[in-house]
């Protein structure tokens, strides 16, 4: 549903969409032949603004013309019963070796069609449960459709989590055997043939976060496109659940972390999911001092990051502090610029971004005011803000407010800000140029978390909830630290070893520069040299492409 092609595309909302580019740039880079489908999503996510603490949505749009190629062929959906026309733009990435990556935008803002239904792929994750119905018809069937128009010879298809699953459907309804060569009660569609070229990666770890939508709107607005009863069967008796129509229609199912998988079982009992721990793609998420650094001392990371694991031998200390400092000159620049708050390059600066929704605790730094007031009494700290929640997101909305009046009340105790529209730009930005990673989700319901692997790119340590990458990536002291231990539900539990962490450990450590250096080399050489795209994707090769 969402790609991250580069910060002026507004065709991404978040991880997800950040994990698929990175996933197409690799594959560029290790000129693995791929194509991407996505929609065009014209007005975008939205601008975030901020209006007296509170997140207001502004409008986004951006032009297809001015930044990819409008392709010759079209494709049509049924609708409602209307026939819906979708045309396509084509963004090349490039890789580093000139090897060319396709990815098909899909677009239904054409002339042939109703007002109405030209609006369809213009609002990622906007509008209700009838409009994700139809941006999925388009993605899922329509692409499909889109793909063998252009002329592509597609071997396996790749559903990025469940809002492409419909496009099983378009291959079942090609596989569709006549119905005079059946025996009676066999099934007229070939679902193993169409099981062994699908492939699954699923995201969301909770049943709540799975697009589920009910017979009788799908079929108003889908119509009968295959038995209903096959369909039941495949994507469940009640309701179209999408995760469970890309289960049981792919022959290989993973989640994106070790723990996510095994949270993924659970929640689906009798499938079997593999692990495929996500990566960042480093070319791109490696600030330009820290990049330079890596091309004196490293020639060759970016297309062999496991290079990287030389970092504690290879990097001279004096610059890769001082190249962490201009990336942090960088990032105070861009804070006050933004914010108006003027912060102090000499203090340890803690960076927490994320969406912001209950479930990743934004609030677990602030539970306890007054003992966070007497940490920075004694060694004083700054904080640094960012995330966008979801417009239908109350409690999300709620939190947003929660962390201004936050900074109001901490104002004179220690410096914070809130970076408003956070988008891949800022991300480099405050990801590089923060002194620690911040990440308190509920266990277990962190599927992956990509950002914390982009802060250990650029020599950031993580302090972190065991949760998702993170308990593959944790090595107490030499890549970070650990806040609780990993068990779900004790919110009290986990701010007290927050708060321990901080006040006993990090702070301190941060006065003994020698000592610091070593663990940001420490997360360079076995984090950064380990979660890193080109990893994944070889994975994916390996294990599910090529099956």
């Amino acid at each position: 549903m969402e790609i991250a092609l580069e910060s002026r595309i507004p065709t991404y909302s978040g991880g997800l969409g950040i994990l698929a580019g990175d996933t197409l740039r690799s594959a560029a880079d290790l000129e693995i032949p791929m194509v991407g489908v996505t929609l065009a999503s014209r007005r975008g996510y939205f601008l975030q603004e901020i209006n007296n603490g509170s997140q207001v949505e502004r409008r986004e749009r951006w032009d297809p013309e001015e930044h990819a190629q409008a392709l010759p062929a079209k494709g049509s959906v049924t609708i409602e019963g209307r026939t819906v026309w979708i045309s396509a733009w084509l963004y090349v990435i490039k890789g580093m070796g000139g090897f060319r990556q396709p990815v098909i935008l899909l677009d239904t803002d054409v002339a042939e069609n109703t007002p109405e239904d030209r609006k369809i792929t213009h609002h990622l994750y906007g509008g209700d449960q009838a409009y994700r119905l139809k941006q999925e018809i388009v993605l899922g069937i329509g692409g499909c459709r889109m793909l063998r128009s252009l002329g592509f010879n597609v071997d396996v298809y790749h559903l990025n989590e469940g809002h492409s699953a419909l496009l099983t459907l378009q291959l079942l309804l090609r596989s569709a055997y006549p119905r005079e060569s059946l025996m009676p009660g066999e099934s007229p569609y070939d679902i193993f043939g169409v099981r062994e070229r699908c492939h699954f990666t699923t995201h969301t770890p909770i049943e709540a976060g799975q697009d589920r939508f009910s017979y009788d709107l799908v079929n108003r607005i889908m119509g009968n496109i295959i038995d209903q009863g096959v369909l039941e069967r495949l994507a469940g008796s009640n309701e179209l659940n999408m995760t469970r129509l890309a289960l049981n229609m792919s022959e290989y199912q993973n989640g994106v972390a070790k723990r996510h998988a095994e949270t993924s079982e659970k929640l689906f009992p009798g499938y079997r999911v593999s692990a495929i721990t996500n990566g960042v793609h480093t070319f791109t998420w490696a600030n330009s001092p820290l990049a330079k650094l890596f091309d004196n001392n490293l020639p060759g990371w970016a297309s062999e990051p496991e290079l990287l694991m030389r970092a504690d031998y290879e990097l001279p200390d004096d610059e890769l502090w001082e190249s962490h400092n201009q990336a942090k000159s960088e990032l105070l620049r861009n804070i006050y610029r933004l914010t108006s708050v003027e912060m102090d390059p000499e203090l340890p600066t803690l960076g927490y971004a994320r969406r912001i929704t209950p479930y990743k605790r934004p609030d677990l730094l602030f539970s306890n005011l007054d003992r966070l007031r007497d940490i920075a009494r004694r060694q004083p700290f700054q904080v640094v803000l960012a995330g966008k929640a979801h417009p239908r997101d109350e409690a999300g909305k709620r939190a947003i407010e929660f962390l201004h009046q936050t900074i109001s009340e901490l104002k004179g105790d220690i410096t914070m800000a809130f970076l408003p529209n956070y988008n891949m730009a800022s991300a480099l930005t405050l990801v590089s140029g923060v002194d620690v990673w911040l990440n308190t989700p509920q266990p277990p319901l962190e599927a992956s978390g990509t950002s914390g692997m982009k802060a250990a790119l650029n020599g950031v340590p993580n302090l972190s909830v065991l949760d998702g990458w993170w308990i593959e990536g944790h090595i107490e002291g030499v890549t970070g630290w650990s806040i609780g231990n990993g068990d779900a539900g004790d919110y009290a539990r986990d701010a007290d070893s927050l708060y321990d962490k901080l006040d006993q450990v990090v702070l301190p450590l941060f006065g003994q520069r020698d000592e610091w250096l070593k663990v940001m080399k420490g997360t360079i050489s076995r984090n950064a040299s380990l979660f890193h795209s080109h990893r994944m994707m070889r994975r994916y090769a390996a294990e599910a492409y090529m099956r």
